[in-house]
């Protein structure tokens, strides 16, 4: 459970500065409008912190969870996702801030990050649903 409690203190962190991160740099820029960088801080506050603090409840209260094999497997995969998904955030808004022309690759490439890391966000998120609802029917029996 520490392990998770640690995981949801080190989405908290990295939510702050990339909310920091924003404020300060699109000030610096003079930039006044919608980016990308915006929704890095919510993605690690509700995909990082919150789902690691809802980890960490399940795992109290269903200590079976954290011994599935599966598990592991979503911490894994999860933790490549968010964070993936997060860098290419910052990267498209960095991008947008600075108003810098891609060219068709770059911006596909940047594309693609993002979707691989929302793809292996998701599957953490469907391996941590399976582990759950393993260590539910375990409880029931």
């Amino acid at each position: 459970m520490k392990k998770l409690l640690n995981f949801a203190l080190g989405y908290a962190l990295a939510a702050m500065a990339a909310g920091v991160f924003y404020r300060e740099f699109t000030k610096f820029n003079g930039f006044d409008g919608v980016t990308a960088l915006g929704k890095v801080h919510t993605h690690l506050f509700l995909l990082g912190m919150v789902v690691f603090l809802l980890a960490a409840l399940f795992a109290r209260a269903t200590p079976s969870l954290t011994r599935q094999k599966r598990f592991g497997g979503f911490l894994i995969v999860y933790n490549l996702g968010v964070p993936l998904t997060s860098l290419m955030l910052l990267v498209r808004g960095t991008v947008q801030v600075l108003g810098t022309e891609l060219s068709k690759g770059a911006d596909a490439a940047i594309s693609g990050f993002a979707g691989i890391g929302h793809i292996l966000t998701g599957v953490g998120l469907l391996l941590f649903l399976l582990c759950l609802r393993r260590a539910a029917d375990t409880r029931l029996q």
